[in-house]
């Protein structure tokens, strides 16, 4: 089993949809991340009150959007909404093994075995099943612990993978999404509640 530590830095915010579409954008037009970033924080291009949270914000959104391809960059610029969110979706997962896992061993998972409810007992199951291989679960107190269970369920929200009544929606993964994402990895593809045999039916 895979024991590198996790990273659990993404108590901030949740799929920065908008905050990521735009630096993506300007990523596009200045071709540099670094770039990106000292444009966003000297003109404060996400809005935020205080320039801490705008350094906090913009190196988060920054770190999740490396992760993607070119092509997958110029898809969640162009793209639609859901398409977008679906790559914020794969592009959280990249950055993080934890979300990534979850999505996999859990919500997948549960999706697949008609069990199509996730609730937080789910997410406190697989947190310690992770920490008996990860000790630095262990460390976090439980107040961190429930942040980032909120956190995770409302990306999963907001890639409307998972409704308001917490029942898991089955992704409705575009040609055109399926194509850029095999591209890197295929893998990416169980990030997704989804059957394998309906994606060769999964059109725009």
């Amino acid at each position: 089993m895979n024991s590198a530590r996790y990273s659990m830095s993404f108590t901030t915010g949740s799929l920065f949809h908008r905050e990521s579409v735009g630096l993506a954008a300007l990523y596009l037009e200045l071709g540099s991340w670094s770039s990106v970033r000292d444009k966003a924080i000297a003109e404060n291009l996400l809005q935020t009150r205080t320039v801490n949270t705008l350094k906090r914000v913009c190196s988060e959104v920054i770190s999740r959007l490396r992760t993607l391809s070119p092509d997958e960059i110029e898809l969640l610029v162009e793209g639609s909404h859901q398409e977008q969110a679906y790559l914020l979706w794969i592009a959280a997962c990249r950055r993080y093994s934890f979300i990534a896992e979850f999505a996999v061993e859990v919500v997948r998972e549960r999706y697949i075995t008609l069990k199509t409810n996730l609730n937080h007992d789910d997410f406190d199951a697989f947190f310690n099943r992770k920490s008996e291989w990860h000790s630095e679960l262990d460390a976090l107190t439980p107040a961190t612990r429930g942040k980032l269970r909120q956190v995770l369920f409302k990306m999963l929200r907001e890639a409307d993978l998972l409704t308001a009544s917490s029942m898991i929606n089955a992704a409705m993964l575009s040609t055109k999404l399926l194509k850029v994402v095999s591209h890197v990895s295929r893998k990416d593809i169980s990030y997704f509640p989804v059957f394998e045999s309906d994606l060769k039916g999964m059109t725009q």
